[in-house]
């Protein structure tokens, strides 16, 4: 396990082992913060999942109010009209075969990907690259559609994805430190209760474990679920 920095140690001496209330936590998160850049603040949420049955297996996207902080660089691959759409709204990349040859090549300049419908079997041959990093387009998030312009409008916009990791936890972005306290917990509310409604009918128990929130950095501060939508 990688030693502690004095400043991460320094930092975490302040933070209790209990749950604070999600105003609290955002201050003392802001309070602590120690890193010498606007460091993004992350969100995990630890859930009772078994991401191997397909209903358990939470996927999707939800558009923050205040944004992430960080503004998304979109690749669009259509043809056509559906191109010069995806020019118009705002994209920073469109084209065909020759962005599936340069991702091939290694090419990986662009956070975001949306495709048309059509466009998705020559995307397909990019899963081997695409998938391990989170990149493949997919309908649930919104990213495979023939509304390329609410696509890259609502990306470019603060739309972030959430998936169920190997062992039942998410993780989003909420923001940047610099963010106001009041836009980082508007941010927290609306993915908190995205997932919170999105609870399987085969979840047995305790679904929602525990929440916590950190800087990229910073050591994390636990969450009270109850206190997130007030």
């Amino acid at each position: 396990m990688a030693k502690k920095g004095k400043k991460f140690l320094a930092a975490a001496a302040q933070v209790e082992a209990k749950q604070y209330s999600a105003s609290d936590a955002i201050a003392l998160l802001k309070k602590v913060a120690f890193e010498n850049f606007d460091a993004s603040v992350e969100f995990a949420i630890r859930m009772n999942l078994d991401p191997r049955k397909a209903e358990q297996n939470l996927r999707g996207a939800v558009v923050l109010p205040h944004g992430t902080g960080k503004t998304k660089k979109v690749l669009v691959f259509a043809k056509g009209d559906k191109a010069k759409e995806a020019e118009a709204a705002g994209a920073d990349y469109v084209g065909d075969d020759e962005f599936v040859t340069k991702i091939l090549a290694g090419w990986l300049d662009f956070d975001t990907i949306v495709a048309t419908p059509d466009m998705m079997s020559k995307v397909g041959r990019l899963g081997r690259t695409l998938g391990p990093k989170g990149l493949m387009p997919n309908p649930k998030t919104g990213t495979v559609t023939m509304d390329v312009t609410k696509a890259i409008n609502e990306i470019k916009a603060g739309k972030v994805e959430y998936r169920v990791d190997k062992i039942g936890n998410i993780h989003v972005p909420i923001g940047k430190k610099s963010f106001d306290a009041s836009k980082l917990l508007e941010n927290l509310q609306v993915i908190y209760e995205t997932i919170y409604k999105l609870r399987p009918a085969t979840v047995k128990g305790v679904y929602i474990k525990s929440i916590t929130i950190a800087t990229t950095m910073g050591p994390g501060i636990k969450v009270d679920a109850d206190s997130i939508l007030g």
